[in-house]
């Protein structure tokens, strides 16, 4: 197979987590006998940096011309401790979803056997979790009416939902529920928001056309409870944008580290795969940054596009890295640790 994937490593610890994750990517391309073309483009701090916003048109174009698009990280101290900065890089983010049509955030769950003692939960209510999150990305709150009244004294973000917006996750969520364990939760806050019921009425309306899957409807708090009582009973959870913001980064740290679990952003054409942790600027430049997340992203890159033996390749060499202890420092607790760049060269070797 040719494939023309965007590289956006982004600020931080993205551009060495995507040499990794790239690396990988050509060991397995070597393996299976395929064609990778890389193509290179700025987002983030770094865009503003080189010509003034985030995600710039030429970015766009490469990613818009792309098969998938390999993401990094995005994010600078500068702009986070600049309240009146008028540009941010994360704008950049919500530009590239909307750009791009993302409007599903796939965030799996899953515990790894030789790192349950690492997880902050007893095994006993982790072992076994293998979950994931549908998030909707191109609504809600974060893209509503927002702004100041009263002389700068009141601020107000409107949170607003088209059925439409409702369905085309919903979908997405069924139809992943068919091919795992055929349970969905839809979470919302139905006994207090009006979107949250339409929420309910749009996916109770859509379960005649699925009926093999067993649906439930919970609350947002009751999730955020239950995920850390008894995350392994869930399998699909699907939710709005705001609330699936802050229950995937909960869930993130079952697994023992945030480093460890990768994302995809799913539209109708194209596909942006990257890691869930953040640009970590304190780790820049340090080989110490933990590039697995990064890796896994690409190995989901590889199963959306129906390459499932490759995809299997990157995880179980992931696992063997992780049984042998080839991790970097966040994972060492105390032994050998790794450096970004020597876990990635490992990665592909194993390949």
């Amino acid at each position: 197979m040719k494939l023309n994937i965007a590289l956006l490593a982004g600020d931080g610890i993205g551009p060495e987590v995507i040499d990794q994750a790239v690396k990988v990517s050509d060991a397995i391309a070597g393996k299976f006998g395929h064609d990778i073309t890389w193509k290179p483009a700025l987002t983030g701090a770094a865009a503003i940096d080189a010509v003034g916003e985030p995600y710039p048109d030429e970015t766009h174009e490469i990613c818009k011309s792309s098969d998938a698009v390999l993401f990094g990280a995005i994010g600078h101290p500068r702009f986070d401790n600049d309240p009146s900065a008028k540009v941010r890089p994360e704008q950049g983010l919500l530009k590239m979803r909307k750009a791009l049509g993302l409007f599903a955030n796939v965030r799996p769950t899953f515990t790894f056997p030789s790192l349950l003692e690492k997880s902050p939960l007893k095994r006993e209510r982790i072992e076994g979790t293998d979950l994931v999150f549908l998030r909707e990305l191109t609504g809600g709150i974060y893209f509503g009416e927002k702004g100041r009244r009263d002389d700068g004294e009141t601020a107000f973000d409107n949170c607003v939902y088209t059925r439409a917006e409702v369905q085309r996750l919903a979908k997405k969520g069924f139809e992943l529920a068919m091919t795992r364990g055929k349970k969905l939760c839809c979470v919302d806050k139905a006994n207090v928001l009006e979107t949250s019921r339409l929420w309910r009425e749009t996916v109770q309306a859509m379960e005649k056309d699925y009926p093999e899957v067993e649906v439930s409807y919970e609350f947002v708090d009751a999730v955020a409870m239950r995920l850390v009582q008894w995350p392994n009973s869930y399998d699909v959870l699907i939710t709005e944008n705001l609330f699936g913001d802050i229950l995937t980064d909960e869930a993130s740290v079952i697994s023992g580290s945030m480093g460890l679990m990768p994302s995809a952003s799913l539209g109708s054409d194209i596909g942006l795969f990257e890691p869930i942790h953040g640009s970590y600027p304190q780790a820049t430049g340090k080989n110490i940054a933990n590039p697995m997340a990064t890796v896994l992203s690409a190995a989901m890159m590889f199963e959306n596009f129906g390459l499932q033996e490759e995809g299997k390749a990157i995880r179980d060499a992931v696992n063997s890295a992780l049984e042998q202890g080839i991790v970097t420092e966040d994972l060492a607790d105390g032994g050998k640790a790794y450096g970004t760049k020597e876990v990635g060269d490992w990665l592909a070797e194993n390949i």
